[in-house]
């Protein structure tokens, strides 16, 4: 992790507050993905970045939450995520910006992600490759910074 991430999960953490609204929460979660995949592949790319951004930054999710039952649930993101759509050139722009603002944790899923049948894979041919395609892309900062990256994105229906 690097140290704008760390200074990124300090915030997360000092922010963690349950009882604040997605519109009012400090920090702001956007997945961009792009329609046109399907809704197979963008479910999978969807999965996969919240996977991503939950190792990474694991103070994005709530704790576990017991129901009347004593049945225990999952912790889930306390802030919420938005799915937005954008097509792959959209999501490209959005990425070659967010890779270069103070405090955003960027992650992203590529073609070859996808095309790979085994992580080595997917390593191996990332590896040679310059500017991949983008399927989809994960934002976390600031709700200022994701707004001037994202704003105008229609949600993902």
């Amino acid at each position: 992790m690097t140290i704008e991430h760390q200074e990124l999960a300090t915030i997360l953490e000092e922010d963690a507050r349950t009882g604040v609204t997605t519109r009012t929460a400090r920090l702001k979660w956007v997945i961009v993905a792009d329609p046109g995949l399907g809704s197979g592949l963008v479910a999978n790319a969807v999965a996969c970045l919240g996977a991503a951004v939950g190792a990474a930054l694991p103070g994005v999710v709530g704790e576990a939450v017991p129901d009347a039952a004593g049945s225990p649930h999952a912790g889930l993101p306390w802030g919420g995520v938005s799915i937005l759509a954008a097509d792959g050139a959209k999501i490209r722009e959005i990425r070659a910006k967010a890779v270069t603002r103070d405090g955003v944790f960027v992650a992203d899923m590529t073609k070859h992600a996808q095309a790979s049948t085994s992580y080595e894979e997917y390593t191996a041919s990332l590896a040679v490759t310059g500017e991949p395609d983008y399927y989809a892309i994960s934002l976390l900062g600031p709700r200022n910074k994701i707004g001037k990256l994202v704003g105008g994105l229609p949600l993902l229906r």
